[in-house]
């Protein structure tokens, strides 16, 4: 099903050891809104979803995964060189303590990633709705660590990833008006 190439969809450059930015990132990486529960989601959704959109879902799911190798990269970089006093520093004393320098899917404040995250309703407009607010949400925490973040290079990556979640939720828009007008047809038996 799948075809991996070994290199990210698009390029992870940080210009120095940064592990407050790395926590802020660990939202996009094991958060409610994050790159794994999008992707676990579109995958998962795809099962009762009409036959015309389960491609959709499936390249975008499949995309959410890159995307989360994306954040992987970044946070291991933005943490690589880091000190344990600086991981402290930075309020990843705990995460360092229990995993090192290992990731873990939890969210900036540290709390560790749940199915509770994952939504399907099995009402295909419903879910797509679901679809375009996460996307939403993922894309204003983009800017909102764009924001906040003082490294060109990585900021790149990041608007790179935001761009994506803008189509994304089109994609997502344009599957839902497929479906209303399906459902709206007259149907005659």
């Amino acid at each position: 099903m799948w075809s991996y190439e070994k290199k990210l969809q698009y390029p992870v450059k940080v210009s120095t050891c940064n592990p407050t930015l790395a926590r802020y990132l660990m939202e996009q990486y094991g958060g409610a809104d994050g790159e794994l529960a999008a992707a676990l989601r579109y995958l998962n959704q795809r099962y009762t979803i009409p036959d015309k959109v389960i491609g959709l879902l499936t390249d975008i799911g499949t995309e959410e995964f890159a995307h989360l190798e994306m954040i992987a990269t970044m946070i291991y970089k933005l943490t690589k060189d880091a000190t344990p006093q600086q991981l402290r520093d930075a309020g990843l004393g705990d995460h360092y303590v229990s995993h090192d320098s290992a990731l873990f899917y939890n969210n900036a404040s540290g709390v560790p990633f749940t199915a509770a995250y994952i939504q399907a309703k099995g009402d295909p407009i419903a879910d797509l709705y679901e679809d375009i607010a996460a996307e939403e949400k993922a894309r204003a925490t983009y800017q909102w660590i764009i924001d906040i973040s003082d490294d060109p290079d990585l900021n790149d990556s990041l608007r790179f990833l935001r761009e994506r979640e803008i189509v994304h939720s089109q994609r997502f828009r344009e599957a839902v008006e497929m479906l209303k007008e399906d459902r709206d047809q007259k149907k005659v038996f």
